[in-house]
Order: structure tokens, then C-alpha cells, then sequence
């Protein structure tokens, strides 16, 4: 298998060779397996291993079997322990989803604090083979089929071409000992009933079950290399980004046979789950929206809009007493100037120049309301603020986001980056000018 291994390297991951890694260490056969053959082949290797204090004395026997095997190496050994339990209770998730995350930022951590270029996983093929089953019982995508990447960022997987038979029989030819984790036996979770009733039985039916799985997972990356070739186009001719908000033609989407499958390939990334709600999106009303759990997605006239859901409560307001200091929240800030007389100064989206004596104090910025009217300069009479939007032809998030500034009797001075209320505007008669800009 060394050979094997070091052929395997030379040919997907010659990058690792001049590189300082991180190895990931659990203590099991895969990872400790791993960390011999780059120990044979010299790689600049140092060992990651959590304690996730999950099997009592156990998990602290596995620590103390890596600092030593790190020993006996002269390999450089980093541990920590978790509270796994507390925490995931805490976070109010799955003990696996805790511990998968306290590993990773400890991982990205050690990677930023010591200049490890990689971090090494011990993920072989009969992992991949159980991703699949499970991905596959619980409903999936081609992504979900198409098995563990041997790269993900600075996360490698060099032994995803080994077969845990392979892993065992060079530990046995090689008398290297590793801790096998008791509950690997037990049945009582999803993967470890897959490995230990599913499996079998499909290798009973496919003697050849493995060569077989390769030869699917080609087929299935082949197909997923055509999609997001199919879906990297659609994307140029079909949505635009600006503003924070992904915006999505609608008729390009519709002209599709399936519409479902482009807007999941599109939206996937972004935790949504009622598919159906999604694409009944395309045939409904404007204003109709569906939420994941960090996105919403909007029907407004020709687009779906996409943009992260924002907790910032729709009421929200500032108050300014005096123009004596700039204004500045986490979203803008207001810049004041005050001047002398009338003075024909230009006003642009993020300037304008008002009447000072025309201001009634304290001053509010807010979000706008239904009901909202103004008198907009270069216009006769007053508007509804719906209708100047709609004129503007502003999206029901663009309307969502806008800013008003208005007096303490409630008139809207400016529709900040749209339109300044008349009544406010400099002229021949003003005494006191007070120029304000805008900046997000």
C-alpha cells in the first residue's frame, strides 16, 4: 500500500510534498494508518486530536495513545478536550454536529496559529460508500451521491482511493497498533447499522460491490460536471447580484422543462427545503415569500429576489436632537455642514442642501410606512410614498431597505439616496443652509 499511496500522491497531490501539514488523529486504524505512511514518505506532518470526553476513561486512554504514538514518532502532537455533551445541549444541536464543529474551528485555529498549509483527514472509500447509503435514504441531490471531495478548501483526503480492507491488512503487515472505538460496534446509529447490516448484504449480493460503486461515482461526477457547466450559464443569462440581493428572471427560469431542478441547483447553498413552495413562487402573486432558516426568497413582478434574512426589526429608528456632530449607525452615517444663506448648491442621491429655519427638531431617520406621503421635488402636489416607489420601479426589498428622514411633526424632509421633500428646499428667502450627505 505505501507504494500505492505514494503513486496516489504524486499524481493528485504533489502540492503536499514541500508543504507543513496537520493530521488529524482520532486514534483509529484510518487516521493512524495515515499518519505512518506520511511518516515513511517524510512529510513535514504535526497531530491534531480532540478529546470530545464522549466515552469516559476511553476517550482519555485514546489521548494519552496519541501523545504517545506523536512520541515515539518525534511528530509534534497538539490536544484539547470538549465538553461535547454541555456544549451541543448548549447550542441545541446533535452531539456529531458538535463535535464535528468544535474540530473544525479548533482545526482552522491551529491551521492560522501555526502556518499549516493542509489540514489531513483519514476518510477512506467505505466512508464514502456509507455517505452515500445515508444521503441516499434520507433523500438527497447529486451532491449527496457524489461522495466525500478528496479536496475542500485546505481540507485534503489523500486515502479516499483505499478500501478499509486495504488500511487494515498494512497495519497488520506493518504491527501498527491503533484504539478501536467500542461503539464503531454498536448498531444503535444510522452509519454504524449501514457498515454493519446494509453492507454486508450488498457485498453478499456484488462480490465486486466496491469497483462497482467506483464505477457510479464517476458516472455521477461526470453528470455533475455537465449541471454546473448547464447551471454556471444559467446563471450569467439568468440572475444578477447587486445590492446584496441575488435577483433571478423569472421568465428564463419558466422556460425550462423542469424549473424545480434549476432552482435547486441554483438555491441549494441556501438551506431551503420546501422545494415545492419554492417553484410555486414562479406563478404567484408579488410579495409571496418562503424562508430557510437564514435566507428568504421574494416574488416581486419579473424576479425572485434572494437576500439573507435581517433581524433588524422594520420600526427601527434614530433619533438626532441638534446637527452640532455627525450621525453614525451600524448601517449609515449622516454628515451635517451648516452654511450661511441661500447659496445654489447641487444635491445629488447621497447630498442635498436644505432650508435650516424649514427643520423642526428632533429629527428621525426610519424605515418608511404605509400611508407615507411627501411633496418630491420636480413634481406638483404631494405623493404617496408607495406610488413614488413603484414609480421608481423599486423591488419590495429595495422599498424594505429605504430610509426616510423626517421632521418631529412627521414630514418627510428626504427620501435618502430618492428624492427631498420641496418644502425643505433652499431658496432666495433662505438664511441658514445645512447641507447633508449620505453614506452607507
Amino acid at each position: 500500500m505505501l507504494t500505492e499511496f505514494q503513486r496516489h500522491i504524486n499524481l493528485k497531490f504533489p502540492f503536499l510534498k514541500d508543504s507543513k501539514l496537520l493530521i488529524a488523529i482520532s486514534g483509529g486504524i484510518d487516521s493512524v494508518a495515515l499518519i505512518h505512511l506520511l511518516h515513511h514518505l517524510n512529510f513535514d506532518i504535526s497531530l491534531a486530536h480532540c478529546n470530545f470526553q464522549l466515552r469516559g476513561s476511553e476517550s482519555d486512554l485514546d489521548e494519552e495513545f496519541v501523545k504517545k504514538l506523536a512520541t515515539n514518532l518525534n511528530i509534534r502532537c497538539h490536544t484539547i478536550s470538549f465538553d461535547t455533551n454541555a456544549i451541543s445541549k448548549e447550542k441545541k444541536v446533535s452531539t456529531q454536529m458538535a463535535a464535528r464543529d468544535l474540530r473544525y474551528n479548533w482545526f482552522d485555529k491551529l491551521v492560522n496559529e501555526n502556518n499549516y498549509k493542509y489540514v489531513l483527514t483519514a476518510h477512506q472509500k467505505d466512508d464514502v460508500l456509507e455517505t452515500f447509503l445515508i444521503n441516499f435514504t434520507r433523500g438527497t441531490g447529486l451532491d449527496g451521491l457524489t461522495g466525500i471531495p478528496e479536496i475542500n478548501n485546505n481540507i485534503v483526503r489523500p486515502l479516499l482511493v483505499f478500501t478499509r480492507n486495504d488500511i487494515e491488512n498494512f497495519a497488520k503487515e506493518n504491527n501498527i497498533s491503533w484504539r478501536e472505538d467500542k461503539s464503531n460496534a454498536s448498531t444503535k446509529y444510522l452509519r454504524n447499522k449501514i457498515r454493519h447490516d446494509v453492507i454486508p448484504v450488498l457485498k453478499e449480493i456484488n462480490p465486486g460491490l466496491m469497483d462497482s460503486f467506483d464505477n457510479t461515482l464517476n458516472h455521477l461526477k461526470g453528470s455533475q460536471n455537465i449541471i454546473k457547466d448547464a447551471v454556471d450559464t444559467l446563471k450569467k443569462e439568468a440572475t444578477i447580484f447587486e445590492n446584496d440581493i441575488l435577483k433571478i428572471n423569472i421568465e428564463k427560469i419558466k422556460y425550462f422543462d423542469n424549473p424545480k431542478a434549476y432552482l435547486f441547483e441554483l438555491l441549494k447553498e441556501y438551506g431551503f427545503s420546501e422545494w415545492n413552495d419554492v417553484v410555486t413562487l414562479l406563478v404567484a402573486q408579488s410579495g409571496k415569500q418562503v424562508f430557510s432558516k437564514s435566507y428568504r426568497l421574494i416574488k416581486d413582478r419579473k424576479y425572485l429576489l434572494l437576500t439573507e434574512i435581517d433581524d433588524e426589526d422594520s420600526t427601527q429608528s434614530y433619533t438626532i436632537h441638534n446637527l452640532n456632530k455627525d450621525f453614525t449607525s451600524n448601517d449609515f452615517t449622516l454628515k451635517f455642514k451648516l452654511d450661511g444663506g441661500f447659496d445654489q448648491q447641487s444635491s445629488s442621491k447621497k447630498l442635498v442642501s436644505l432650508d435650516f429655519d424649514q427643520l423642526s427638531f428632533p429629527l428621525t431617520i426610519r424605515k418608511w410606512q404605509h400611508g407615507d406621503f411627501f411633496y418630491p421635488t420636480g413634481m406638483k402636489g404631494k405623493k404617496k410614498l408607495s406610488d413614488f416607489f413603484n414609480d421608481e420601479k423599486m423591488s419590495i426589498l429595495e422599498k424594505e431597505k429605504a430610509w426616510i428622514l423626517t421632521t418631529s411633526k412627521n414630514e418627510i424632509i428626504w427620501v435618502i439616496e430618492k428624492r427631498l421633500d420641496k418644502r425643505f428646499q433652499i431658496s432666495s428667502a433662505t438664511d441658514k443652509t445645512v447641507t447633508i450627505s449620505f453614506m452607507k
